[in-house]
């Protein structure tokens, strides 16, 4: 354990700490996308991402140390002991080998690698990366945590002066979208950054640092992480609507329409800062996504072998994962979004209304409110997706708020209003209590 510091230092520290969680490398190509997409109306489209993203995560945090019982448990538990089970299983795989890491590869490889070298194909790059990566999470090494310890304050470093310079000298003015809604737009966009869906479970790496720095009462640790989730939400919000600013300076430029993500961004820092600057965010984000590899790795593996009781052995796990992450690596980064988009837009929901529970249940002790109310979320979600997928579902498109992807908004509410009606002690569903999370006791 750490000798004690001042609450301020500490608070700041685990600001810090989270803001390299949520600005991992894989996120930074969203925001000048939907900047890009978005044209004029970026400031609109940014409100949608902001509120999915940087807001989202920031209430998620906030509520597994504000719920009664002070873990994830409060939170995801009102669905039931076993449902909240296979949600947080669900959220593990697309943390770890079915979306993120993943993602850390592809994303290295289009952002990074291939503007150094571009003749090295995909497959290849993702074998020495995932192979580099398993051998750093069998045998953790304390080079990775100082290398960590500087990536992110490196690139933030680069991203701050290509918004500075963006801001000088823009690349073009920004023009009207077409058939886009700007907030709809933002709201898928930060949905596929996963922050929001990872909030719940990042704070127990604020959990254990609080405790790491010497404080352990309730009261204590429950400011400290609301402190360091405001300390990072402010800074995200700063490079993210920058970068969304910076994408929507390129929307009236013919050669920046058919970029995907990665390139765009790519495009706009060559313009910018030329190849230099180029070179030192590819190898930055290199870098930075070998660590968000072997983090998230780690964190899976852990959980993995809790979940089976250690039946299935930390090793055998991240090996596992790590093998099932190439191969969906070489899917290529578009491809792995467009996987993800349909997942997110049915998990996304539920989640949100488990997540605001922890404040609703302030009002009202009975859990049957919030159970039935993600229940009805999840369903019209999935079958909203089923509609916008090329099946086109009439009454869940004409629902209210629909054309801002928030159709599921009225449904949650109708169910949280008959889940009302049941008496809190009657049983909607049964099984153990969940171990997700460390207990925070009140002193």
């Amino acid at each position: 354990m750490e000798k004690k510091r001042s609450k301020f230092s500490a608070t700041l520290c685990m600001g810090l700490a989270l803001f390299a969680a949520q600005f991992g490398a894989g996120n930074l190509i969203f925001p000048p996308f939907l900047g890009r997409e978005t044209g004029s109306s970026w400031i609109s489209g940014f409100m949608g991402f902001f509120i999915m993203d940087v807001g989202l995560a920031a209430i998620a945090i906030a509520s597994v140390v504000l719920n009664r019982k002070g873990n994830v448990d409060g939170v995801v538990g009102k669905m039931g002991a076993k449902p909240g089970k296979v949600l947080l299983t669900t959220i593990m795989l697309c943390l770890g080998p079915c979306v993120c890491i993943p993602r850390t590869a592809a994303t290295s490889y289009e952002l990074g690698f291939k503007t150094i070298a571009p003749s090295v194909p995909l497959w290849l790059y993702g074998l020495v990366f995932f192979l580099i990566t398993l051998g750093l999470v069998i045998r953790p090494s304390k080079v990775v945590d100082i290398i960590g310890n500087y990536l992110t304050p490196c690139l933030l470093a680069v991203m701050i002066l290509l918004i500075v310079i963006g801001i000088i000298n823009p690349l073009g003015a920004s023009v009207s979208p077409e058939e886009i809604v700007p907030i709809a737009s933002g709201i898928q966009n930060g949905y596929q950054t996963l922050d929001g869906i990872g909030g719940v479970l990042i704070t127990i790496m604020l959990i254990t640092a609080a405790y790491n720095y010497g404080y352990k009462e309730h009261e204590d640790v429950k400011k400290m992480i609301v402190g360091a989730d405001l300390i990072s939400a402010a800074l995200l919000a700063i490079v993210y609507g920058g970068l969304t600013y910076l994408g929507s300076t390129a929307s009236g430029i013919p050669e920046y329409a058919g970029l995907d993500q990665a390139g765009l961004l790519v495009a706009i820092t060559y313009h910018l800062m030329g190849k230099y600057g180029v070179y030192a965010l590819a190898t930055i984000v290199i870098l930075a996504c070998v660590t968000t590899a072997l983090g998230l790795s780690s964190i899976v593996g852990d959980y993995f072998e809790e979940l089976t009781h250690g039946k299935l052995k930390y090793k055998q796990i991240v090996i596992a994962l790590i093998a099932i992450s190439y191969a969906m690596s070489n899917f290529g980064l578009s491809q792995i979004i467009a996987i993800a988009g349909p997942v997110l837009n049915i998990l996304y929901p539920p989640l949100i209304v488990l997540v605001l529970g922890a404040y609703v249940e302030k009002i009202t002790d009975n859990d049957h409110v919030i159970c039935v109310g993600t229940y009805v979320a999840l369903i019209t979600s999935i079958l909203s997706t089923i509609s916008t997928s090329g099946h086109p579902i009439a009454f869940i498109d004409n629902l209210p708020f629909a054309s801002f992807g928030l159709g599921w908004v009225i449904p949650a509410l109708i169910g949280c209003g008959l889940g009302g009606f049941w008496k809190k002690d009657a049983a909607l569903f049964s099984g153990k209590e969940l171990k997700a999370g460390k207990k925070l006791e009140a002193e």
